[in-house]
């Protein structure tokens, strides 16, 4: 490759990482459409409405654990704890429900509190102790998955309750399928038009208003088109409608919040920010109370869709979440990364994941193309930004 044509991928590979990778998801799609084609019928496995909504349902809870995890790496942290969290907020939702009969609203605002205590304890440990949040998340993952052993004594407990089934096996209606997808495009519609209007004041280059028209209608025929295929079937599902609503307010809150610009800039140069005056160990303390608050959305919406909590629920969680943020663009060194890539990215793991178990791939095979497309990511991380080994 030239010069002038690797300046001019690096651009493209920077300036429209979430275009590219809804490129990829096309073709893994796509791919697996034709693999799964089943002449008789004339109809593909993978190409229809009920795995498309089953493949969501399956993605969301990494979604919502890579959410937060985009604002932990940005700050120049990592998390490797979450999924063992996950299945510990899990198995105590399961014992309120199942075993204490504890009402739905009381559960969910016990596990929520309990997830975002967790999280700001493992931040404190990292932001004002001093202790590297590698250690600190991989001392937390163990001490998690031992605390859910013991608490279920290593054994499944069901059956909760049809109001806490209802939560990640549910459907919602199709009008409120439709009104939720309106509202989600009006505040999308909402926040390009501030931030262009923000970075207009700044002086800061825009696009042209033909072109941002255009890249608005493509999210609204996206969104039309969700809604559409999934209402042919049973409708939007309810883990499904929580992740629309977090990212809609991740969004919000990385790109027109006071908080969200101190993440990026605590990620980038976290001296600098110190010096400005911002509180840094606050700042990271936050950011992972905001994992574990995500990870206690995460665990409860695993133990409703199994209807049961189990003990080796979440394992590995932590691993998809981190990749989804790399593959969707997330910057290994901090600082860079979007709530919206990390989502496009676990869907691609879901999708992975997904195609390869309808075409009955080995395990084993499935871990190492994901481990692959890992690296793979990363290395376009490092492409992009220019800043490649000699």
């Amino acid at each position: 490759m030239t010069t002038t044509g690797g300046k001019s991928f690096r651009k493209f590979l920077s300036e429209n990482k979430i275009v590219a990778l809804l490129v990829v998801v096309a073709l893994i799609w796509a791919l697996f459409g034709i693999l799964t084609y089943d002449a008789d019928t004339g109809t593909s496995g993978f190409l229809t409405a009920r795995n498309f909504s089953n493949l969501l349902r399956q993605m969301a809870i990494t979604g919502m654990l890579a959410a937060a995890m985009v604002f932990v790496i940005v700050a120049g942290e990592i998390d490797l704890s979450v999924g063992s969290l996950l299945g510990l907020l899990g198995g105590v939702a399961a014992i309120l429900d199942v075993v204490l009969g504890w009402p739905l609203a009381g559960t969910i605002a016990t596990v929520l509190l309990l997830g975002a205590v967790l999280g700001l304890f493992n931040g404190w440990l990292t932001a004002y102790l001093g202790i590297p949040s590698f250690i600190v998340t991989l001392g937390g993952q163990l001490a998690f998955r031992g605390a859910v052993l013991g608490l279920t004594g290593g054994i499944t407990i069901s059956p909760v309750s049809p109001g806490f089934k209802y939560l990640g096996q549910g459907y919602l209606p199709g009008w409120l399928g439709n009104a939720c997808a309106i509202g989600l495009f009006v505040l999308l519609v909402a926040m390009a038009l501030l931030t262009r209007g923000k970075r207009t004041k700044h002086n800061l280059p825009v696009a042209t208003p033909v072109a941002e028209v255009a890249r608005l209608a493509a999210i609204g025929a996206l969104v039309l088109g969700f809604v559409l295929v999934l209402n042919s079937y049973q409708g939007i599902p309810v883990p499904v409608l929580v992740l629309l609503v977090v990212l809609g307010l991740f969004t919000v809150m990385a790109k027109g919040t006071v908080f969200g610009r101190y993440v990026y800039a605590v990620g980038s140069n976290a001296e600098a920010t110190r010096l400005s005056g911002v509180n840094v160990n606050l700042v990271k303390m936050l950011v992972f109370g905001l994992m574990g608050l995500m990870a206690a959305f995460a665990g409860l919406a695993t133990t409703a869709r199994l209807a049961a909590g189990t003990p080796s629920a979440g394992f590995g969680g932590e691993l998809d979440a981190i990749a989804s943020c790399f593959i969707g663009g997330t910057s290994m060194r901090g600082g860079v990364g979007s709530v919206i890539g990390a989502l496009v990215g676990a869907l691609i793991m879901a999708s992975l994941d997904n195609g390869m178990s309808m075409l009955g791939v080995d395990t084993f095979w499935q871990q190492i193309i994901k481990g692959m497309i890992l690296v793979l990511a990363v290395y376009l991380d490092i492409v992009s930004s220019g800043n490649k080994r000699a």
